[in-house]
């Protein structure tokens, strides 16, 4: 390979140091192909071959390598801009583990304390902003162990003791992933709750129910903003059981083959509050199943906002007129100054497509991966962490917009009548002894004979009604209005406001 294929675009390696918060001249520095820096580059050479191979080749764990890895190779392979994110995590695991490691007699009390207190300084140095981060580290746990040396010295060197960076990893990411869940729990809650209040205020909102986006038949609005509250419960529950599935610790595992050293891997469950400790330490730094879990609950929920926001972009359109958006969570025309666009809405359910991606693409990588662990699993993180930075705004930004829409009643209701009553006439018919598809037949030529003479069925008398069947009684065509066919849908799951009031307090009673 010449000089010149080795070499980055400048524009490359700014995009990676972008992301990874170093300057750029810094990276072009650093570059295999900077000329400027060439009779330095000798110079450095020739003071190298002095040193010790392990800090000839650079890092931590470089011992068995006599050359640097080349810069690009170390830009496309650190996970470090965005695995950082875990170091709360990767803190509270390694304490855990160091103080195990001193009730099993590995480190003295003495080396724990230094590594604890040290461990507490990396974590405030980071959270301040004060942390040098450099992506020779590759990663988060280097990064961390690096500063553990310079403030902990030989006690630091001890840390990784019967530890692999593949359990260490694995716990940090399943802690992470519980911890981020019950946020997203959270957030799922406080929309939910947003939809139950709305259905108070809106029992008796009658609306047209939709099929096929045609008028169906009647509903209420309350009893529509459930539907979603129901798809928000159940999205609720998976997340529930994603965070189960997440609480065993893997820990101890090693690289593979778990240790020869005597540890306690219980105890160290017990500190971090797991629930369980993996039982294959193939399998535990193996295993992303935690991860597919998240993102599988992450993408049915963000399909369900998707579809929420469907509605109400519908809604708000002059061809429905259901609602009005309020002016903080719309967006103007360019060109067009009448408009008033729901972008929020599209990009929810844009955004969609996005954390669907997470999913498929995680569950890509896994599909041809041999046991145990490989770097394509460093994948995983990046996948969970965008589904998880787009479906948390996502809802929390549902939740203060549903409050602030102003549904306009008098024209839902307008659009709720109609032929959209003509189950309710079929029905009539079954009470009194006629064969549903028989009543069915009847009604549909009642309907297209109405369509001919530009008639609604509401304008419809006794007399029209009977022309078809004898079994429309006296007062059959006052059965025909919105707010009377859903009274009488009241059977159990069903929208009349008795029915509906019901489901709302056990809705309520739910956690």
């Amino acid at each position: 390979m010449s000089r010149i294929q080795m070499v980055p675009s400048v524009a490359w390696r700014a995009a990676a140091d972008a992301i990874s918060g170093r300057p750029v001249d810094e990276a072009i520095d650093r570059s295999a192909g900077n000329d400027a820096d060439a009779s330095r580059s000798k110079d450095m050479k020739s003071r190298s071959s002095k040193a010790p191979a392990a800090n000839r080749a650079g890092g931590l764990i470089r011992g068995r390598f006599s050359r640097a890895r080349l810069p690009e190779v170390e830009a496309f392979t650190a996970s470090l801009p965005f695995d950082r994110r875990l170091f709360r995590h990767d803190i509270r695991g390694s304490i855990a583990h160091a103080r195990m490691l001193a009730k099993a007699g590995l480190i003295s009390r003495r080396e724990c304390g230094a590594i604890v207190a040290g461990l507490t300084q990396i974590e405030a140095e980071i959270s301040s902003g004060t942390f040098k981060f450099d992506r020779a580290d590759e990663d988060i746990h280097l990064a961390v162990e690096r500063r553990l040396f310079a403030i902990a010295g030989e006690a630091g060197r001890k840390l990784h003791t019967a530890r692999s960076r593949n359990d260490q990893v694995a716990l940090d990411f399943r802690m992470f992933v519980r911890d981020e869940i019950r946020r997203v729990i959270g957030l799922i809650a406080a929309l939910r709750g947003v939809l139950l209040r709305l259905a108070r205020r809106h029992l008796g909102t009658i609306m047209p129910g939709y099929t096929h986006l045609q008028r169906a038949q009647p509903v209420t609005l309350a009893h529509h903003l459930l539907a979603y509250a129901e798809m928000l419960s159940r999205d609720s529950d998976r997340f529930c059981d994603a965070a189960r599935r997440a609480d065993s610790m893997p820990l101890g595992a090693g690289a593979l083959a778990a240790t020869t050293l005597k540890i306690d891997r219980r105890m160290v469950a017990r500190e971090l509050g797991f629930k369980s400790i993996a039982a294959n330490s193939i399998d535990a730094v193996s295993d992303r199943d935690f991860a597919v879990d998240f993102l599988a609950a992450a993408a049915l929920c963000a399909v369900h906002l998707s579809r929420l926001s469907e509605e109400i972009i519908l809604w708000s359109g002059s061809e429905f007129g259901f609602v009005e958006l309020p002016d903080e969570f719309s967006t103007g025309s360019s060109m067009m100054p009448q408009k008033k666009n729901p972008d929020l809405l599209e990009l929810i359910r844009g955004k969609s497509g996005r954390v669907i991606g997470d999913l498929m693409a995680m569950l890509t990588v896994l599909k041809g991966l041999p046991l145990a662990y490989n770097s394509d699993l460093q994948e995983d993180k990046e996948r969970v962490f965008d589904a998880l930075d787009t479906i948390a705004p996502a809802l929390n930004l549902m939740a203060q917009l549903l409050p602030a829409l102003k549904f306009d009643k008098q024209r839902m209701r307008m659009a709720a009548g109609g032929f959209a009553l003509a189950t309710d006439l079929a029905e009539y018919l079954v009470e009194r002894g006629v064969p549903f598809r028989r009543a069915h037949e009847i009604v549909g030529t009642i309907v297209r004979e109405a369509v001919v003479a530009r008639k609604s069925l509401e304008e419809l008398t006794d007399a029209d009604l009977r022309r078809h069947s004898s079994e429309f009684g006296r007062g059959a065509a006052g059965i025909l209005s919105a707010e009377k066919s859903v009274a009488r849908r009241n059977v159990e799951g069903g929208p009349a406001a008795e029915t509906v009031g019901r489901r709302l307090r056990d809705l309520g009673r739910q956690k």
